[in-house]
């Protein structure tokens, strides 16, 4: 039988003929119904209402599996954004494509590649390979700026907000002599020393992208030179062409296709966390044809497709001595992985630096602004128009009133400051109605400047990090497990947290633990689950003996006592043979690779499973634990220790997991000759292929199982078995063999065979494993929709995993109804969204559209793979995807790219004013985390990518609910009241400026002392909304965790809007005119000069203004008292010092206004007559129209507010998107 194995499906044998074969296939098998009875599909489109065995998951693997897989169907020509590997021109970002698509004629798989179309390597000779195009080198540039951009990229970028702008021109008129009312340099000053730190700030991240950059280009690879040998080489200095040899644990550092690895058979074992996100090995193969040549002699061409962002797929032919290859992507390495298990392994560059499909898939690191600070720019630009009509009046009527009085301005001392010490006194320069108008707006201009604060964005970053010092040293956010604090990567967003609407997030190792768990298992009709015996604390442990020393597996699993005893029976009866084959189907159908690790017991050693998939190593372990336990794999056979007897099966094929069949097999040779097809798969193929004519009761009971297994939340998997006779198997062999060889059309083929031979299944049983969710998801991911927050998973893994998962975590409900999309070509695709939409919009009219309680939304959950993506994004249908998801509560996206995760982000951005969150581990999550409003990295067990294009970083997803409902509250809360707060309290000071600008001939002279108006936004004014913008809390922690609906305070934008920034204004231009019009009318006819006055408005304003701030300040603290009656405290002492200064003007004016009763009755009507209608007008809204903020502020000052607590007497406004949107 040996004589006539096949080789395993990725490393054929060429047959010399290069014409397309005669394929012997087996007749085409009708296609079955769908049993099910729950669902209803139409148009590849299906609708559930509740978990059964339909939504359960296979073990089978991860998206980078085989050429059978459909992400084959690319086309370089009609998808590409790249026009030529070589050309210079820029990239356009298409989200959709995963490297391609026009899936309507012939697959890449059955398409000659065209030399137009193609690129063409010449192995080990990259001169002729880079003769007619000078393909990118190796490499790579993450940074934003170089020396030459940075300084005009990071001023226009800083200058993206208005108020620098206006700064900027305020600095530009004070140099001009006719108007300048500052010193020339000091105008600059504020603005220069605000870009300066910024700048500096913005240099130093991106020197640390720098610095990533030079240690990733300069690391070392062994390249083959022309006399045969290996030299080191920088990873920047390989080229297309050139071959690389790598060796175990070693980073691949280019796109690389396989020529021959340390197995003679030409097997590779990757780790591929850096682009997927997934520990497991992958396998990769090089041909027969090239593994065995000396190294000097590799010589040939290699035509593949075009650099594309498909990391799934590969495309190419090649040609060696006279032979054509059909290479696919499991022939290619990618750029990250790392090699595993294989001493090592030679590769020819195909794909270097900015081609590799790594950095294509990279969207590159946006500039993140706060939605606060963007709508803050509004609100500048409304200040800015009320600040050209206050200088358009001031000019117009000093021009008037210059017109009238223009003979007398000689004789004034306003316009005319005699100084007869000099020789010559020089005239009033009168330059005429027109001049004039134009000079005296300049110059209010520059006088009323503080009506827009440059001193608001140096306080807003001085609370943003005393915000970010906080949420880095809260436990609530510390991770005991990997010792991991909260990082705060960004300080410019973090008031951002607290108005997201949606979140994104990955599955493997965000949601999960990425640990499977063996739980049930159903062999022939009969349920043996662990919980049903009662043994939730038994773990079984097998061990075997050899050479010498005892191997054990790495994990231990709970069993069922009564199966284990049966198992142990092995074959004495019709029972034990059923069990038997069943555990040798979990331990012979996967792709595990056994490893052998060392323990501190040198006589002891362990098996650790590495595979492509959780689901596999968790079956491999729970087979062991009943007394099958893997040996040894090799690509030709398998070893397998059966209750102490040691049994050699030989691989005769290896039929791969793809997405439509949803299964895989292997074809076993039994040490009797005898032949067996293994099968495992998702229920809803593996019932299709059963063979009918054996018991329906057992089926029956198996898909009972299957039902009670998936209502736990369980992933599940259906066995099967056939016995192959010695004509079957010689049929699928010839057809098996001439499909592996085809140059074209091998997926296509290979496919058709696996569904012919997987046919007239016997079953065996179904499996039941549980997906470690991490702690705290199902509560953190309940929290957060009770907040509001529409949780959208996009996962690599299949859609029944998602599916799974989605039930687990309580993101799935049994009474939600299942809108599934899997299309694999534009047009089914575009009738199966549109059927969708449709369906859709019915359900919803039918439950209710005018429910207010949210309910409707959570009937809906949309399911969608890659595949149909490819033909929605970037595409017409577009909106089309965004209505039905708008219709629904949960979105489940599966078998997604990279890039494909950051247009499902950019689907919402640009249709939606919503905030975005996305949340990650993997290298494969940094494009969505970078697309996000904000990105949040989880710095686990994938790398550190995520972590490091995050702009945040924790440990655990649960944390995600203090995070956003604790300190995104917060900080939204306090930044929002707190620009409020500096629009108000210079406003209030320009007013008053104002105010006496019309008693003084227009002449733009000012009663407040210069250093006091320098002082007011240092000393007077500035410190308290800094401690209180950092420390204030409107709520207790225990409140906001408690009810979830306060947080959508902020996605109402309830602290900062339109409505409050008028009101706050009206309130601002009352105050003004208290404290300006009741001193001048008091001391009007009095001996009180100028400066007087002028100190008394400005103790008035600095006293009304902390006191303003002191209303609304809801948590008390030691250094708040100390900044608000400090400041006032320290404006009465500058007041007095500047005032003692002889050569200062205002020579003891406090002193002399002061001693009178007057000044301090003044002072106290002020403040009472200046905040009694705030006073009013703020216990009027809150006793009669409070919110969830006031109305639970209140519950936490009653001395029975636990009880209420408790009680959930607390009733909250309900949530809906008009109030949410309004």
């Amino acid at each position: 039988m040996d004589s006539k194995r096949p080789l395993l499906l990725q490393s054929p044998r060429t047959t010399n003929d290069q014409e397309f074969p005669t394929i012997p296939v087996f007749p085409e098998l009708p296609k079955s119904k769908s049993s099910s009875s729950n669902t209803v599909t139409f148009s590849g489109v299906e609708y559930g209402q509740q978990v059964d065995h339909k939504t359960s998951s296979n073990s089978s693997t991860s998206s980078s599996k085989s050429a059978m897989s459909i992400h084959s169907m690319s086309s370089s020509k009609r998808n590409n954004s790249l026009n030529h590997s070589g050309s210079k021109k820029p990239v356009t970002v298409r989200y959709g494509s995963k490297g391609g698509g026009d899936s309507d004629g012939l697959t890449m798989s059955q398409r000659e590649l065209r030399d137009e179309d193609a690129r063409l390597v010449y192995i080990n000779d990259p001169e002729k390979t880079n003769e007619s195009f000078e393909f990118f080198g190796n490499s790579i540039r993450t940074a934003k700026y170089s020396i030459l951009t940075f300084i005009p990229r990071n001023l226009f970028e800083q200058f993206r907000r208005v108020a620098y702008v206006y700064f900027l021109i305020i600095a530009i008129l004070n140099q001009l002599p006719q108007l300048a009312v500052f010193g020339r340099y000091v105008s600059i000053l504020p603005l220069a020393f605000v870009l300066f730190v910024t700048g500096v700030k913005d240099a130093f991240e991106d020197w640390r992208r720098h610095n990533s950059d030079k240690v990733e280009n300069n690391r070392l690879a062994s390249v083959l030179i022309n006399d045969g040998s290996f030299v080191e080489k920088k990873w920047k200095d390989i080229r297309v062409g050139e071959i690389v040899k790598i060796k175990t644990n070693e980073t691949i550092p280019c796109d690389i296709v396989l020529l021959s690895t340390s197995d003679p058979t030409g097997v590779a074992y990757v780790q591929t966390i850096n682009l997927d996100g997934e520990s497991n090995l992958k396998t990769r193969y090089a041909k027969q044809e090239t593994g065995s040549k000396v190294q000097p002699r590799y010589t040939g061409l290699i035509k593949c497709e075009k650099p594309n962002r498909n990391i799934y797929g590969f495309m190419a032919n090649m040609e060696i001595d006279g032979k054509k290859l059909s290479l696919g992507s499991t022939n290619i390495v990618l750029r990250g992985c790392e090699l595993k298990n294989t001493s090592w392994a030679l590769g020819v560059a195909v794909y270097c630096g900015r081609d590799t499909k790594a950095m294509l898939n990279s969207s590159g690191a946006p500039t993140k602004r706060s939605r606060l600070e963007t709508r803050m720019n509004y609100e500048i630009i409304m200040l800015s128009s009320f600040l050209v009509a206050l200088c358009t009046i001031t000019s117009v009527c000093a021009a008037v009133w210059l017109k009238r009085h223009k003979d007398e301005l000689n004789l004034l001392p306003y316009y005319r400051k005699l100084d007869f010490s000099k020789p010559k006194v020089d005239d009033y320069k009168y330059y005429g109605w027109g001049l004039e108008i134009f000079f005296t707006f300049l110059m209010s201009v520059i006088v009323y400047q503080v009506m827009i604060p440059i001193a608001l964005y140096i306080s807003i970053e001085l609370v943003r990090v005393g915000q970010a010092y906080f949420m880095i040293e809260d436990h609530r956010l510390y991770d005991e497990a990997t010792d991991s604090k909260f990082q705060c990567r960004a300080l410019n967003i973090n008031e951002d947290l607290g108005q997201i609407k949606y979140v994104f997030s990955d599955k493997t190792g965000t949601l999960t633990e990425n640990k499977m768990e063996f739980q049930c298992a159903s062999i022939w009709g009969v349920d043996y689950s662990s919980t049903k015996a009662n043994i939730d604390g038994e773990q079984g442990e097998y061990s075997v003996q050899v050479d010498g020393k005892v191997l054990k597996p790495k994990m231990k699993v709970k069993v069922n006592p009564e199966l284990l005893k049966l198992a142990r029976s092995a074959v004495e009866n019709e029972e034990g043979k059923r069990i038997y084959d069943f555990f040798l189907a979990l331990a012979t159908c996967n792709t595990i690779v056994p490893l052998v690790v060392d323990t501190p017991d040198s006589d002891v050693k362990l098996l650790d499973y590495q595979g492509e998939s959780p689901d596999e190593q968790a079956l491999a372990y729970a087979a062991a634990a009943y007394g099958f336990m893997l040996i040894e794999r090799t690509s030709g056979h398998i070893v397998i220790d059966i209750h102490g007897k040691r049994l050699k099966f030989n691989v005769l094929g290896l039929h791969e997991f793809d997405s439509d069949r949803k299964r895989m097999s292997v074809i076993l040779g039994y040490p009797d000759s005898s032949v067996k097809l293994f099968v495992k798969g998702a229920d809803t193929t593996m019932f299709n292929v059963i063979d009918k004519s054996y018991n329906m009761d057992l089926i029956k009971s198996t898909e009972t199982h299957l039902h009670s297994y998936s209502s736990l939340g369980l992933r599940t998997l259906v066995i099967g078995m056939k016995e192959l006779n010695t004509s079957e198997f010689e049929e699928w062999h010839a057809a098996y063999e001439a499909a592996s060889t085809a140059v074209f059309g091998r997926a296509a083929l290979l496919k058709k065979i696996s569904n012919n031979v997987e046919s007239n299944v016997c079953i065996l049983g179904a499996s039941a494993i549980e997906d470690k969710l991490q702690q705290g998801v199902p509560e953190a991911i309940e929290s957060l929709r009770a907040a509001g927050i529409k949780v959208w998973v996009l996962t690599g893994d299949k859609q029944e995993t998602a599916i799974s998962i989605g039930f687990s975590s309580k993101l799935l409900t049994r009474n939600m109804t299942q809108v599934i999309i899997n299309s694999n070509n534009r047009v089914s695709c575009r009738k199966n969204l549109k059927d969708a939409l449709e369906r859709s919009r019915k359900l919803m009219s039918t439950f209710g559209v005018g429910n207010n309680d949210g309910a409707v939304a959570n009937q809906i959950a949309l399911i969608i793979d890659g595949g149909s993506l490819v033909h929605i994004l970037d595409s017409e249908h577009e909106e089309e995807l965004f209505q039905l998801a708008s219709l629904c509560s949960v979105v489940l996206c599966c078998r997604v790219a990279p890039l494909q995760k950051a247009g499902i982000v950019s689907l919402v951005k640009n249709r939606t004013s919503d905030m975005t969150l996305a949340i990650g581990d993997g290298a494969n999550d940094v494009s969505m985390i970078q697309m996000a409003d904000v990105g949040v990295g989880i710095s686990g067990q994938e790398g550190r990518q995520a972590v490091m294009s995050s702009d945040f970083a924790m440990g655990q997803f649960r944390f995600l609910v203090p995070l956003l409902l604790i300190h995104g509250h917060w900080n939204y809360q306090r930044l929002g009241y707190m620009i409020l707060y500096n629009f108000y309290r210079n406003a209030v000071l320009v007013l008053v400026l104002f105010w006496y600008v019309l008693y003084t001939a227009f002449t733009l002279t000012t009663a407040i002392n210069e250093w006091s108006s320098t002082l007011y936004s240092i000393i007077y004014s500035a410190l308290p909304t800094i401690i209180v913008g950092i420390l204030d809390k409107d709520l207790g922690r225990s409140t906001l965790l408690k009810f979830p609906q306060l947080y959508s305070a902020g996605q109402r934008d309830e602290a900062y809007n339109k409505k409050l920034f008028l009101l706050t204004m009206a309130d601002t231009l009352w105050q003004s005119m208290v404290i300006f019009w009741p001193p001048l009318f008091a001391y009007w006819k009095s001996t009180i000069d100028v400066a007087s006055i002028g100190d008394l408005w400005t103790i008035a304003t600095v006293i009304l203004v902390n006191l303003h701030l002191a209303m609304d300040v809801v948590r008390w603290y030691w250094v708040t008292h100390a900044v608000i009656w400090g400041s006032i405290v320290a404006t009465f002492i500058s007041v007095m010092i500047i005032d003692a200064i002889p050569q200062l003007p205002g020579y003891w004016a406090f002193f002399h206004v002061s001693s009178s009763g007057l000044f301090w009755a003044l002072l106290l009507g002020i403040v009472i007559a200046a905040l009694l209608p705030r006073l009013v007008v703020k216990f009027i809204y809150e006793y009669y129209f409070p919110s969830d903020i006031q109305i639970s502020r209140e519950a936490e000052k009653i001395k029975q507010y636990q009880r209420v607590a408790e009680n959930g007497q607390i009733e909250m406004l309900p949530i809906s998107d008009q109030q949410q949107h309004r």
